[in-house]
């Protein structure tokens, strides 16, 4: 690849970087984005990286149960609004789990 062709790589890189910020990384963010895997693994959403929905069940258990952990691990020491979105997501992907399994 030619320099003039790495450089015009780089620079279009660094734009798509400097193009969009990246969230607040707090709690509710952290478990948004476990939400969002569930729900990718679960077919329900395309998978951002494929393109495709694609279904797997036991891994969407597994992060529905790590939810669960963090719900546990975590009792007592959240903000009322942290502990509605926890309780609020787990009650839902565990009514999309169970319709997928069906």
């Amino acid at each position: 690849m030619s320099d003039d062709r790495k450089e015009e790589k780089k620079s279009q890189s660094e734009s798509q970087t400097k193009s969009y910020t990246l969230p607040k990384i707090d709690f509710s963010t952290f478990i948004l984005s476990l939400n969002s895997s569930a729900l990718v693994q679960l077919g329900l959403i395309e998978d951002p990286a494929s393109g495709q929905k694609t279904k797997n069940l036991p891994l969407a258990k597994q992060t529905i149960d790590l939810l669960a952990m963090l719900e546990d691990k975590t009792r007592g020491n959240l903000t009322r609004d942290e502990d509605n979105i926890l309780k609020n997501l787990l009650y839902e992907l565990r009514m999309l789990y169970v319709k997928e399994k069906a």
